[in-house]
């Protein structure tokens, strides 16, 4: 192995937010999508839990937690200084109380039938956090983006394209000005690449930097 292995799915927040590090850290990979109902063995091996993003480094090591992924990338190189611009509890919050929330407002067939309208207004509750931080500087952590918004951006978004109208609608004038910065960024648009699900033996297919 010449480069490492990136297994991605284009549309999981957690495969996005490792690919925004992986880019803006110009790291090198073979990208792998994946799709989902059909994982390919050679992903399984290396990590069987299963879910992207999984990241195999050329000494056969194996990366499978999107943060951890996000931090190996800029510890390697960080020309944009995303480690200073980090809030670990922050991100820590989207990850826990703001996905559980997300996930039963999105899915809740996936959760016993459960009434996804209180989840809906629990996500509300942590964009509107958001939207009082950015609106004093412009991003999570200052002025510039940074570790933070790459990791929780991805998120807001897929709560954001649920039901649009309806956040479009809310009094969210900072996160939705941020978050349209980040989807029409040159960046976002090179992680969201299109590739045809991986198969063994396949010519590698490089992901764009």
């Amino acid at each position: 192995m010449t480069e490492p292995v990136l297994y991605s799915f284009r549309r999981c927040p957690y495969a996005m937010r490792a690919r925004l590090a992986l880019v803006v850290s110009q790291t090198a990979c073979e990208l792998r999508e994946v799709k989902l109902a059909d994982k390919p063995q050679a992903m399984l091996d290396a990590s069987p839990k299963g879910t992207v993003p999984v990241l195999v480094l050329e000494d056969g090591a194996v990366i499978d937690e999107s943060e951890d992924v996000m931090r190996w990338a800029l510890a390697r190189n960080d020309s944009e200084g995303w480690l200073e611009r980090d809030d670990p509890a922050l991100i820590e919050e989207c990850d826990g109380p703001f996905k559980h929330a997300l996930d039963r407002y999105k899915y809740p067939n996936r959760y016993d039938g459960c009434d996804p309208l209180p989840h809906r207004a629990a996500g509300l509750e942590f964009l509107q956090q958001l939207d009082a931080r950015i609106g004093g500087q412009g991003q999570l952590c200052g002025d510039r983006r940074g570790l933070a918004d790459a990791a929780i951006f991805p998120f807001v978004r897929q709560f954001a394209n649920h039901d649009r109208q309806w956040f479009d609608a809310q009094d969210l004038p900072h996160v939705h000005e941020w978050l349209a910065g980040h989807l029409d960024s040159p960046l976002f648009k090179t992680i969201m690449q299109r590739e045809k699900p991986w198969q063994p033996g396949q010519p590698p297919v490089a992901m764009a930097l």
